[in-house]
Formats: structure tokens, C-alpha cells, sequence
């Protein structure tokens, strides 16, 4: 009986738990000030996310690759 109730709880917390946090809304880019044309621009510029992703990508092969290795490296001393 404990155990089913921890598990409701939790359960409980992590479905309202969304429910809970209030986003804060975004900025306006020019201050509250009228945007003229062409000046209004994406807050945040617009930053760019390829190195990232590629540092991300090559991280991920390597851990693969050394992955694979032990694996590799297990087998063949157990045989």
C-alpha cells in the first residue's frame, strides 16, 4: 500500500508539476517603443546552432566508437 502511494504521489507531482510553472512572456525587442519599418527584428538574432549540433554529432561517434571497442574487447578476451 506505501509503495502504490509513493508511486501516486510522484505520479501526481509530475503530471501537475507543468501545470505549476509560469512561463515568463518574452521581451519586447524594442523596448515598448513603436517599431518602425525594418527595425523589429527576432529577439536573439537568430543564433545559429550547426557547430553545436556538429560537436554534439562527433561526441556521440566517439562514445560509439569506444562503445564498440569494449564491447569488442570483452568478447575477445572471454573466448
Amino acid at each position: 500500500m506505501k509503495e502504490k502511494l509513493k508511486v501516486l504521489l510522484v505520479s501526481l507531482f509530475l503530471i501537475s508539476s507543468p501545470l505549476l510553472i509560469l512561463a515568463q512572456t518574452l521581451l519586447d525587442p524594442k523596448n515598448g517603443n513603436t517599431p518602425t519599418q525594418g527595425t523589429n527584428g527576432t529577439v536573439g538574432g537568430g543564433a545559429p546552432i550547426d557547430h553545436g549540433l556538429s560537436i554534439l554529432l562527433l561526441a556521440a561517434m566517439a562514445y560509439g566508437a569506444y562503445r564498440f571497442y569494449r564491447m569488442r574487447a570483452e568478447v575477445s578476451i572471454t573466448d
